[in-house]
């Protein structure tokens, strides 16, 4: 089977943030999930993608981290279906149908790539500000803005900050922001300040509960966020969005979404392939 090393929301390698894409050879259904996960291990990266092609257009997508699987990966997403255009496996101009555990999603394949995310929803608005500030190392002023669970597929804290350089400076304790990210059933944080400069906001991503410190660039995280500033009236509907994130990492990486008039929310962005190789398939059969 081959594999690749992609890096998502960069048109540059070396930026963006790094997944792994496995594309299963046609015929074969997806390895164990223990398999799987040992690979994603293996390859180290914050998620790798198992791709099963089903037809032209109709594709099952699983997402691993390092420890577990998870429903839903944006970065990953455009890992993938950015390989398979420069693969030739889809064409440019497809709108492609990705089921994953998040449900049936769309994703149209053009010079870039945008991805339907699930139902944005807020889950939670009780969240204890004051230990999660604790917990992240937050200093100084704080913002008005409130904190809350939303999701566009993979729940996450909204945690605003007051400017970038506040961003930059948070010292999160990992092990206790797994312990609250359990606690409250969601991935992680997506810190973030917004700067009234050319990007919508800067972000941070933290998921060590499924051992991912930080990421440079989240998808399903930043179209979370798309909501939130909508729900906050930041934004208002329809709008284009371009978040940054990665710079602590020295990584920028560049997230575009699209807020739909119907409160759809489309992540999206360009990637480059690093590396590609093959995987002996009695390593997971």
């Amino acid at each position: 089977m081959k594999y690749f090393i992609v890096d998502a929301f960069t048109t540059e390698p070396f930026g963006g943030n790094p997944a792994g894409v496995v594309l299963l050879d046609k015929g074969n259904d997806f390895p164990t999930p223990r398999a799987m996960q040992q690979l994603a291990a293996e390859f180290r990266y914050s998620e790798t993608a198992f791709v099963k092609q089903h037809s032209a257009n109709e594709f099952t997508v699983r997402y691993f981290t390092p420890r577990d699987e998870v429903d839903l990966c944006g970065h990953a997403t455009i890992a993938t279906f950015g390989t398979m255009l420069r693969q030739g496996i889809i064409a440019s101009g497809t709108t492609c149908l990705n089921h994953t555990l998040a449900g049936d999603l769309k994703v149209r394949v053009e010079g870039s790539v945008m991805m339907e995310m699930a139902a944005p929803q807020v889950i939670d608005t009780t969240v204890d500000v004051e230990r999660l500030h604790s917990i992240m190392g937050v200093t100084g002023a704080k913002t008005s803005l409130p904190v809350m669970v939303v999701s566009t597929g993979l729940p996450d804290i909204m945690m605003p900050v007051a400017s970038v350089d506040k961003l930059n400076a948070l010292t999160p304790d990992m092990d206790a922001m797994a312990q609250l990210s359990d606690e409250l059933g969601v991935t992680g944080v997506h810190a973030f300040a917004i700067e009234n400069d050319e990007y919508t906001a800067h972000a941070r991503n933290f998921g060590p509960l499924y051992g991912v410190p930080e990421e440079s660039a989240t998808g399903t995280a930043n179209g979370a966020l798309t909501h939130y500033l909508h729900h906050c009236g930041i934004i208002s509907r329809p709008a284009q969005c371009r978040f940054m994130q990665g710079e602590a990492m020295k990584r920028p990486s560049v997230v575009e979404t699209t807020l739909c008039p119907d409160g759809t929310v489309w992540v999206g962005g360009d990637c480059a392939i690093v590396a590609a190789g093959n995987i002996d398939k009695a390593v997971l059969y």
